[in-house]
């Protein structure tokens, strides 16, 4: 009975043994397709050794997350890290968080990526990855509430100066006086065309006082050569030499130039009384 027993207990050592080492050569399967790039090979690998052979360890469901997050399967993969981020390994623990901010930043998640990061240092301080991503996104958060914040303040200051301008405007047209709806334009264009017609038509005012001064040296002009005329006509009469007659007509028109200068001279300088005949 005892041989039996120790019989049994051998073969099923042996039985042991072989799942073991049958396991580990499925590991390193699964290892060296991943390493190479081969996801697919190495997630049916994992697989078989967590449905085939019942095999529970939180290393090998971490590199089946992994798997599915290269082979963009983002489903499965944060189902898989969340079975992980309340394991008793801590390193496992923190890459399961860190995996997960990842995710959760792509899809533009950031707040709950932060966290994640945090959770992941706290896991594991040496995770330098975590902490770098953690230090990252929290700059680029403190950025973007600055711009937000910087356009937030441009927008009340944008709409201070609109309400400020539309004061400004209804305070010009109370202070408008009524009836004043003339545009300065117009009032320039209007200065402006009445220069133009002064320099095309001169001044009707003053075209008018030098027409009547034409008009009064016309008729002086007109006045003499009737009187020189006349004296002619009286000189025919008394049948007078053309040569003296010449001569009575120089003498005549001499007398009349003088007459009209001496004439012209008293009239446009008056005697001052205020000053000595000498």
């Amino acid at each position: 009975m005892k041989f039996l027993f120790t019989i049994f207990l051998i073969l099923t050592s042996y039985t042991d043994l072989d799942k073991i080492a049958r396991q580990n050569e499925l590991k390193k399967e699964a290892k060296e397709a991943y390493n190479r790039g081969d996801y697919q090979k190495a997630l049916s690998t994992y697989r078989v050794l967590t449905d085939s052979m019942s095999v529970h360890d939180d290393n090998i469901s971490l590199n089946m997350a992994n798997a599915y997050y290269q082979l963009k399967d983002s489903a499965n993969a944060v189902n898989t890290y969340n079975t992980l981020i309340s394991s008793n390994n801590e390193v496992v623990k923190s890459v399961a968080n860190q995996q997960l901010g990842i995710i959760a930043n792509k899809a533009n998640k950031q707040e709950e990526a932060l966290q994640y990061f945090k959770n992941a240092i706290k896991a594991d301080p040496k995770n330098k990855d975590a902490r770098y991503n953690y230090e990252m996104l929290k700059k680029a958060l403190e950025k973007k509430k600055e711009e937000e914040e910087q356009q937030k303040q441009d927008q009340e200051g944008d709409k201070e100066n609109q309400e400020q301008e539309k004061q400004d405007q209804e305070q010009e047209n109370d202070q408008k006086q009524p009836g004043d709806d003339s545009d300065p334009q117009d009032d320039e264009q209007q200065k402006d065309e009445q220069n133009a017609e002064k320099k095309e038509g001169g001044d009707p005012a003053q075209e008018q006082d030098e027409e009547s001064k034409d008009a009064e040296r016309t008729d002086k002009e007109d006045s003499e050569e009737d009187r020189m005329n006349s004296v002619t006509q009286k000189l025919e009469d008394m049948n007078m030499t053309e040569e003296k007659a010449q001569m009575i007509l120089e003498a005549l028109k001499n007398k009349e130039i003088q007459y009209y200068q001496q004439h012209k001279r008293k009239a446009s300088q008056p005697k001052d009384n205020s000053k000595p005949d000498w």
